[in-house]
C-alpha cells in the first residue's frame, strides 16, 4: 500500500474565516475534481471518497486566514492517477473567489510501522437520528461509549479497504490499541449547502484523538489507510485528517 500526497501552496483572494475554511476547501477540492474526467470518474466510481485533506496552515491567533497571504494545505489519497490528475485540475482552478495555487509538490508515501496518529482535523463519528430527525455525533458528554466509539472507527476503515483492496482478508480484532481524546469539547467542521433555494449552514460535530495502533500487519494496515483516506466519516469535507509518528 501506498499514498501519494499533493502538498499545495494557496494564495488567498479574500479573508477566510476558520468556520468558513473547511467549506471553501471541500467546495475548490471538489470543483476540480468534476472539471477533470479522470478525477470525475473516480470519484463516481468509488462510494467511499479515497482521499482527504487538512486544513490551512499556518493558523491565525484571531482565527482568521489573511487576505493576500500564501498558505498551506494537504491532499492525501491511494489513488496516483486521481492525485496526478487533480494535481493539475487545482492549478487550472483559477476563478474561485478564495484561492489561488501558486505551487504543489508530490509525494509518495510507503506503508511503515506507525506508533501513533494523531487527528488534526474533527474526526466525524455519526450516531443515531433523534425523534425531531435531527443527526446526533458521538461525543463524550452526549455517549460516552469508548468501545462503541472504536467499533465504529474500526468498521469505516474495513469498508475503506474492502472497497479500495477487495482481494484483503478479514479484519476482526480492531486496530486500536489505546485511544486519547486530545479536546476538551467537541470540535466542529461547517459546510454551506442549498436546501429549497435558501442557503443552510450544516455542523458536523467531532473529536480529535490520540491512538497507538497495534503492531499486527492488518491493524498497521488500517492505521496506513487512515493516512491517506481520513478517519472516520466526511473526510472529503475535511474530517479525520492525520498526522503519525513512526519508524
Amino acid at each position: 500500500m501506498k499514498i501519494f500526497e499533493l502538498k499545495c501552496e494557496a494564495y488567498l483572494k479574500s479573508d477566510i474565516d476558520l468556520k468558513n475554511s473547511f467549506d471553501v476547501l471541500s467546495k475548490f477540492i471538489n470543483h476540480s475534481i468534476y472539471k477533470n474526467e479522470i478525477c470525475e470518474q473516480n470519484d463516481k466510481n468509488n462510494h467511499i471518497k479515497n482521499y482527504c485533506f487538512g486544513n490551512f496552515y499556518p493558523t491565525e491567533s484571531d482565527r482568521i486566514y489573511k487576505k493576500n497571504r500564501v498558505y498551506g494545505f494537504v491532499i492525501r489519497s491511494i489513488n496516483e492517477d486521481f492525485i496526478d490528475a487533480l494535481s493539475g485540475s487545482l492549478k487550472q482552478n483559477i476563478n474561485n473567489s478564495f484561492i489561488s495555487i501558486l505551487k504543489i509538490t508530490k509525494k509518495q508515501i510507503e506503508q511503515f510501522f506507525i506508533k501513533e496518529l494523531y487527528t488534526v482535523t474533527p474526526v466525524i463519528v455519526t450516531d443515531k437520528i433523534d425523534e425531531s430527525g435531527r443527526q446526533l455525533y458521538w461525543s463524550l458528554d452526549y455517549n460516552g461509549d469508548m468501545i462503541a466509539l472504536q467499533k465504529q472507527l474500526q468498521n469505516n476503515l474495513k469498508r475503506k479497504l474492502k472497497q479500495f483492496y477487495p482481494e484483503d482478508i478479514e479484519v476482526s480484532n480492531n486496530f486500536i490499541h489505546e485511544i486519547e481524546i486530545r479536546n476538551q469539547k467537541p470540535q466542529s467542521i461547517y459546510f454551506k449547502k442549498f436546501k429549497n433555494s435558501k442557503e443552510q449552514l450544516i455542523r458536523l460535530i467531532g473529536n480529535k484523538f490520540a491512538i497507538i495502533p497495534k503492531s499486527d500487519d492488518l491493524s498497521q494496515k488500517l492505521a496506513f489507510l487512515s493516512l491517506g483516506v481520513g478517519l472516520g466519516e466526511k473526510s472529503s469535507l475535511g474530517g479525520g485528517f492525520c498526522l503519525s509518528r513512526g519508524d
